[in-house]
């Protein structure tokens, strides 16, 4: 059984790693974006509003993101339709920057820390991270995967995971057939 788990295991980690890298290469160089205008903006013209400064710059990375994604790491899953693309990408965006925004919200408000460090520290690296997690999957099934199981390159993603009915559940595969359930065929 931990054989058959660490199998599945390490098709999923063969079958995401490329886009992984491209996805973290992308997402490192918007999180400089971002945390580069939000430090800027912390110090400067939005001091007294931390958790508007945090959507700015989320939104500055975000487009820089949606750009960079489409046209190198999901470049080969493109959708035809661009406006709905978008509009996907900019939703699922909206759920992340939320999550790094509610950080930010949580350790000014709830836990009372106001200093720039914590700050920065709650809604660019707590924030970011838990954001960038829920867009990783978000961007790969949602956005960009419209016709994923279509591609050649994916055509067997499913039979590698043996996901879908026509590899039944786990509970099925392990389970014994019970004799008494079995018809007695006469010849």
């Amino acid at each position: 059984m931990l054989t058959r788990i660490w199998d599945k295991l390490m098709g999923l980690v063969s079958m995401l790693w490329r886009e992984v890298a491209k996805f973290g290469v992308v997402g490192g160089v918007a999180f400089v974006i971002d945390s580069g205008i939000y430090l800027w903006l912390l110090k400067g013209p939005m001091s007294d509003s931390e958790v508007k400064a945090k959507i700015v710059a989320g939104v500055v990375a975000t487009m820089f993101s949606w750009v960079a994604n489409r046209y190198w790491t999901f470049r080969h899953r493109r959708q035809a339709n661009v406006v709905r693309e978008l509009v996907m990408f900019l939703i699922m965006n909206a759920i992340g920057l939320g999550i790094a925004a509610a950080c930010v919200f949580v350790t000014k408000y709830w836990i009372g820390l106001t200093d720039t460090t914590s700050i920065f520290i709650a809604g660019s690296v707590v924030g970011l991270v838990l954001g960038t997690i829920f867009r990783f999957f978000a961007y790969r099934f949602w956005v960009f995967g419209a016709e994923m199981d279509q591609e050649e390159e994916f055509a067997h993603d499913r039979e590698l995971l043996s996901v879908g009915p026509e590899h039944g559940s786990f509970e099925q595969e392990t389970q014994a057939p019970n004799p008494s359930l079995t018809p007695d065929v006469k010849d």
